[in-house]
């Protein structure tokens, strides 16, 4: 699969965030150093004032798009123009120091800009051995899906294509009509197939937006395409260039001067997303360290009890239905193990080991799925990863549940939300199947990290409630 558009939200704001602290440590410090009067309320007034000119340059620079993602790979170009932007508060800083209640020497300034050069030199260039190579790929542009493929397609088309600035990429359409109302191609854009291919499509290459643009006078046409599309862990907007019914600027958001009608958003992306994998992988790092011995213990109990392997991997769906490989400690006789789970395991199974037995009972057989999390295939907390060939009541799971695969708008995790509120262990019926999609969902429309370390606080309690684990 291609590599998705690169959101340079996460590079933004830690640029942001750095250029703030710097800026006031290295304001406070220089000032403090040369004022030229000292008495006890100078301390707290420079404080306030280095914030105030600290935040005042990040603001300037921010208003000036030094912080876009087509500017981070310009090494020099960003130097100077944090330098001009810096100086130019700076000297309004020096200058109007008397005024604030303190006086600054004629060094100050001799002192302060040389710092911010080295800090701005410094980060700039390493952003840009970061931003560069992915720019000359094209990853900062953002590769469109357009559905439809008559008259609304064309001018949404159009209105993208004279929108100044946009750094957009239009893969092309799809359509399920082949007639003269949705030809082959519209402008320079081809039909790459019917709304049926595009998951597949989305799941195979790079898309990060998909525009619907046919007339939302047809109202049905429309509820069948967004439901079609929703599964996907892409966002999903309407064109409103093809409503009747003409809303409120304020209800649209604009992609250049195309209106959109927000549909469906990816759950996590961008800052959202760095924080929760910054979490999970630094709680999995130091989980793996404490609970080493236990992992040892069972490892070792494993080992001796019967022949085979220590550790099962299992083929599983994971993000955007890609499959994974994940960890566990093996359970069953290696002559019995069911690698893709076709058939579920059951009270008092014949395949499981006495270890087994215990391990599943306590979950610690799924304490390997802690280096999954390290390798970026599981979260800690998430949906969890069901096999390939799992069934409920004799049926596939996406048999049973319509809209099943949109559990999968998020990486699975080790423990989930369903998990805490007792829909844990076997899904051997619709009704269990469907209570944890349920709560799957729910987690996912409720995310918030708060709600993550909830759950992480919560298992070990679901784990003494354990009658379904087998």
């Amino acid at each position: 699969m291609d590599r998705p558009f690169a959101n340079a939200e996460v590079a933004q704001r830690l640029l942001k965030s750095a250029d703030v602290c710097v800026l006031i440590i290295t304001t406070f410090i220089v000032s403090l150093l040369h004022v030229k009067q000292f008495d006890a309320s100078v301390p707290g007034l420079l404080a306030f004032s280095s914030m105030t000119l600290s935040f005042l340059v990040v603001y300037v620079m921010r208003g000036l798009g030094q912080y876009e993602a087509q500017h981070l790979s310009h090494g020099v170009k960003s130097i100077l123009a944090a330098l001009a932007v810096s100086g130019t508060c700076g000297a309004a800083f020096y200058l109007s120091s008397q005024a604030l209640g303190f006086g600054l020497t004629k060094v100050w300034p001799q002192v302060w800009l040389p710092l911010c050069m080295v800090h701005f030199t410094l980060t700039r260039m390493m952003v840009r051995s970061w931003a560069k190579p992915l720019a000359d790929k094209g990853r900062f542009r953002q590769r469109i899906a357009i559905v439809g493929g008559g008259k609304a397609a064309e001018d949404a088309i159009i209105t993208l294509e004279k929108s100044p600035h946009l750094n957009i990429e239009i893969v092309g359409l799809f359509d399920d009509r082949y007639d003269n109302r949705s030809p082959d191609s519209v402008r320079k854009h081809k039909k790459l197939g019917k709304i049926a291919d595009l998951a597949d499509y989305a799941r195979g290459q790079a898309v990060d937006l998909i525009i619907v643009a046919i007339p939302m006078s047809a109202e049905q046409r429309l509820l069948q395409i967004l439901k079609r599309l929703w599964e996907l862990p892409i966002d999903i907007r309407v064109s409103g260039q093809a409503a009747v019914l003409k809303l409120s600027p304020r209800a649209y958001t604009y992609l250049g001067e195309l209106p959109l009608l927000a549909v469906f958003d990816r759950p996590l992306n961008g800052w959202s997303q760095f924080l929760k994998d910054t979490m999970d992988r630094a709680i999995a790092l130091v989980a793996i360290i404490m609970l080493s011995p236990v992992m040892l213990a069972v490892a070792l109990a494993v080992r001796i009890e019967s022949r085979g392997p220590i550790i099962f991997k299992q083929k599983r769906f994971g993000f955007n239905n890609e499959l994974i490989q994940v960890f566990k400690f093996r359970s069953m006789y290696s002559d019995m193990a069911d690698v893709s789970a076709a058939k579920l395991v059951t009270k008092n199974d014949p395949r499981v080991t006495k270890v087994g037995r215990i391990i599943r009972k306590t979950s610690l057989d799924e304490l390997p799925q802690l280096f999954n999390v390290l390798t970026g295939q599981l979260s800690l907390v998430g949906p969890r990863p069901h096999a390939t060939q799992a069934k409920a009541a004799g049926e596939l799971y996406d048999e049973v549940i319509d809209g099943y695969f949109a559990r999968h708008k998020v990486k699975p995790g080790i423990t989930g939300w369903a998990q805490i509120n007792g829909w844990r262990g076997e899904t051997d019926t619709h009704e269990k199947l469907e209570q944890r999609v349920k709560h799957d969902l729910d987690y996912i429309d409720r995310w918030s990290l708060g709600l993550d370390l909830y759950i992480l606080a919560k298992t070990p309690l679901a784990l003494l409630k354990s009658e379904n684990a087998y």
